[in-house]
């Protein structure tokens, strides 16, 4: 869909969070507005930089190095992006990398930015260059991170022991056990300040831009609708921008292990259990020996990713003494897998997973039930969502033990329980299908977003 005169309509630049759960969508909603006439041009960090030879559609221009050292120092994610966010603002380097890109023909209409990039947006604030955030989450946890005033003044926060299973009635389903709770993280000030980012990086914005479908989050895009209405911010759900995108897998960072897709074509559809736990994640090795236990003891086929640094405390992700031996050619073990592909092949029956917004969407796309082990962040609401709003899978809560493991894979894989989540599941993937017609909800949010970009 080219200008009048055949050259592009306008020109967006984006730029990303250079972790992959955030560098992944910002490429697929990139090639979603190159498709519509739009040139893209990728303003990026060196550290985690995206391959320029994957998106030759693309312009790339890279901030200079010293990001390296700002995001090596810090042991979490969230201190990564808060020193990632300082070292920008210090050097100055993402203004001067706006301002040369100002400068240049055709001007860009508008920034795309993610919400965790506070710093970015200030610079181009002060060069007068709209912006617009990309949020990689669902719309509910857009919602619940904007009422964290609301959770403390109501007393839902700081969490105490004795109401983990309350209610929070203002943010149905949502338990106190599913909220991140910034009391009980290292440093309190910082999980504070990961949270008003994502709020202010929004307001601030002419839009957001959400990995999501209607048909998926119906109530919860009408409340944020209505709650960001005030502040002149429109809200497109554009999703599940992976199915929207031709890109999918290429933006990954590691390396992926396509032999197990030659494995999955040898075994029995429905009958594979895939097992992940994300790109960023860690675990300890105590629960690592009890997953690969379960696993082992459970009898059914699966797929597992170890990645390196999945465990907490060491680069050594050696499976436990005789676990290969037990479970022999019914299970396979990869570093890393090309999830997508994965996740469509006939072979797979179920995911257990993190509930990291791309896999949970990834997985409602193929129609494939959950077990899930949510961890940190909007992980805990996503898996709430999974088992108490869409009923297309369980949470496995509290400590890991192999029997534990053992039955609730047993429930997922072969009981009726597992056959109903099924269903739903089904039932769900084509809603998906349905959002991505010509006329479906994300196609048309998708046109409406390029004619806001260009009226900014």
């Amino acid at each position: 869909m080219a200008g009048i005169d055949g050259g592009p309509r306008g020109r967006i630049v984006l730029f990303p969070l250079p972790f992959q759960g955030h560098l992944s969508p910002m490429l697929q909603l990139a090639d979603v507005l190159h498709a519509r006439g739009l040139a893209i041009t990728i303003v990026h960090t060196t550290f985690n930089a995206p391959d320029p030879a994957s998106h030759p559609e693309f312009t790339f221009v890279a901030v200079p190095d010293g990001m390296q050292d700002a995001v090596g120092a810090p042991k979490d994610g969230i201190g990564k992006i808060l020193s990632m966010n300082a070292a920008m603002e210090a050097s100055g380097c993402v203004r001067d990398a706006l301002a040369s890109i100002l400068a240049a023909e055709p001007r860009p209409a508008c920034l795309v930015i993610d919400t965790s990039l506070p710093a970015v947006q200030k610079a181009a604030s002060q060069l007068g260059l709209p912006t617009i955030v990309l949020h990689t989450g669902s719309a509910a946890v857009v919602r619940l991170f904007r009422s964290y005033a609301m959770l403390h003044d109501k007393g839902y926060l700081p969490a105490q022991e004795h109401e983990l299973n309350k209610p929070v009635k203002e943010l149905p389903p949502i338990r106190v056990s599913d909220l991140f709770d910034p009391s009980k993280y290292p440093n309190q000030e910082m999980a504070n300040k990961i949270l008003d980012i994502a709020t202010e990086t929004t307001t601030n914005s002419s839009g957001i831009v959400i990995n999501t479908f209607e048909a998926l989050e119906i109530p919860e895009l009408e409340a944020l609708r209505e709650e960001l209405a005030s502040s002149g911010v429109n809200v497109f759900a554009i999703g599940p921008l992976h199915k929207l995108s031709t890109i999918g897998d290429a933006s990954s960072l590691l390396e992926q292990d396509r032999s197990c897709i030659e494995w999955l074509d040898t075994q029995a559809e429905g009958t594979v259990l895939y097992v992940s736990f994300g790109s960023v994640v860690p675990v300890h090795r105590d629960d690592f020996n009890e997953v690969a236990w379960g696993l082992a003891n459970s009898g059914k086929p699966f797929l597992w990713v170890v990645r390196h640094g999945l465990i907490i405390g060491s680069q050594d992700t050696e499976l436990p003494d005789g676990f290969e031996k037990a479970v022999e050619s019914r299970g396979k073990v990869v570093r890393w897998a090309p999830q997508q592909e994965v996740l469509a092949h006939h072979a797979v029956g179920g995911f257990w997973t993190h509930n990291g917004w791309n896999s949970t969407l990834e997985s409602i796309c193929e129609g494939v039930p959950m077990l899930c082990r949510p961890l940190f962040g909007d992980q805990l609401a996503n898996g709430r969502y999974v088992e108490d709003v869409w009923q297309i899978g369980t949470l496995l809560a509290g400590k890991l033990e192999r029997g534990k493991i053992e039955q609730a894979i047993a429930g997922l894989m072969e009981r009726e329980d597992g056959t109903t989540m099924r269903e739903r599941a089904k039932e769900l993937k084509m809603k998906v299908a349905m959002c991505l017609k010509n006329t479906g909800s994300t196609q048309l949010a998708a046109d409406k977003l390029v004619d806001h970009m260009l009226s900014l």
